[in-house]
């Protein structure tokens, strides 16, 4: 928690990097002041309600980023800094750590960020080891495959979003997945990239179903929230949906808790959310990557429909004595689930069925993000899924049955572009 003296004091005012209005609302709604750091063609009046002080810059480039952050808080002064997206996360830990404002440290959230540093601290500190190395070149992979066997997995070493995630199942895949990994800096754009898609980090292939645990911690202290299980691709890495809570056996769980809490120490987390995707591997729950933010894909949502906790607000205002942090892990209130569309790849001809499930009952939310004309590219990463039906039921198995029944209901129907 923040000293007595700010949190006695005037109105707690916090910065925040990135992010959208919903935050910034929930911000405002504990009673914070809210500097506002963001891309100037993301901010526009829908902000302004809720933002007292905005700065428009790429927030990326922290080198000038800093001394305007410093000359801001010297007559605007702020007492915390947070983003709640990924790309946001380390402009604002080095803003902390400029300031003194004694959040998350910089080393903490760099490790996070990075997949091969963060791996090869467990590795060293005997936490769910496993086989990794950085590679560049086709022979690298050709080298770590020898040395480990297949299948293997290729990834960015610090991207989200299941972007560039390849399996290499025969050694006849590695020239290709070198390849495509490789182009994906010429496809995807540079907004959306944390870095260059230069290197690539190549792991063991882990078995078994992934879930991922959502925690808050409170300077030091963790607590588990929920556990969330994945449905992902015949690929294994683009999710098509989660639901929570977890269906998985109690004491696999508690495992899996053990696990996510010696993590989170190992690493140095001390503030905040934390979102840590484990695969529940033939030898026991193994951690695949984390991130000192809350899951994306509206985990946050299913939480609190189904443990009725609000992570964002919890990373607003509990070190300001807001919102009392919680004591241990919440049970669990109801069921809830998400599934996303992913029609055929090609041009978008008609899209049926939204307004018949408008109405029902069991449905949360409903987002489709196209319509007729638009295209629907083939499924290779989170940002090609085209919307999707958030549930509710009384338990997990009910919200997954009525968010799969929703989901049919509505057809985004597509037609080959020649």
């Amino acid at each position: 928690m923040l000293p007595e003296s700010v949190i006695a004091g005037p109105r707690p005012v916090i910065a925040v990097v990135g992010g959208k209005v919903k935050f910034l609302r929930k911000a405002r709604d504990l009673g914070l002041g809210v500097v506002y750091i963001q891309h100037p063609d993301e901010y526009d009046s829908a902000h302004w309600p809720y933002v007292d002080q905005a700065l428009l810059v790429d927030y990326a480039d922290t080198e000038r980023v800093l001394p305007v952050v410093r000359s801001l808080s010297r007559t605007f002064p702020f007492q915390m800094v947070i983003s709640p997206w990924e790309l946001g996360l380390l402009p604002a830990a080095k803003i902390d750590q400029a300031l003194g404002l004694g959040g998350n440290s910089l080393d903490t959230v760099e490790m996070l960020l990075d997949k091969s540093r963060m791996r090869r601290h467990l590795n060293a500190s005997g936490i769910s080891p496993v086989a990794a190395e950085v590679g560049r070149t086709e022979q690298d992979l050709r080298e770590f495959a020898r040395a480990n066997g297949l299948p293997i997995v290729v990834k960015p070493i610090d991207e989200a979003g299941s972007i560039g995630i390849f399996m290499v199942r025969e050694e006849s895949d590695i020239t290709s997945v070198v390849e495509r990994f490789h182009a994906l800096g010429k496809q995807i754009d540079k907004k959306d990239l944390a870095g260059d898609l230069d290197r690539f980090l190549m792991e063991e292939y882990l078995d078994g179903p992934e879930i991922s645990v959502e925690t808050l911690s409170f300077d030091g202290r963790h607590v588990l929230v929920g556990v969330t299980d994945k449905v992902c691709v015949d690929s294994g890495f683009v999710e098509t949906g989660h639901s929570q809570p977890s269906r998985h056996p109690g004491p696999l769980l508690r495992e899996v808790e053990e696990l996510v809490m010696k993590f989170l120490d190992a690493v140095g987390l001390r503030h905040g959310p934390a979102h840590t995707e484990i695969k529940l591997t033939s030898r026991g729950p193994v951690i695949i990557e984390s991130h000192n933010r809350v899951g994306g894909d509206r985990i946050h949502e299913l939480t609190e429909i189904a443990y009725g906790v609000d992570l964002d607000r919890y990373a607003l205002g509990s070190r300001f004595g807001l919102i009392e942090p919680l004591q241990r892990s919440p049970r669990p209130v109801a069921g809830a689930a998400i599934r996303f569309f992913t029609p055929p790849p090609g041009r978008v001809t008609e899209v049926t069925g939204a307004e018949a499930i408008a109405d029902d009952p069991a449905l949360f939310d409903l987002v489709i993000s196209v319509e007729p004309g638009d295209e629907v590219r083939p499924l290779t990463w989170s940002e090609d899924r085209v919307g999707h039906v958030i549930a509710r039921g009384a338990t997990a198995d009910e919200a997954i049955a009525n968010a799969e029944r929703l989901l049919a209901a509505v057809r985004i129907h597509t037609e080959p572009i020649t």
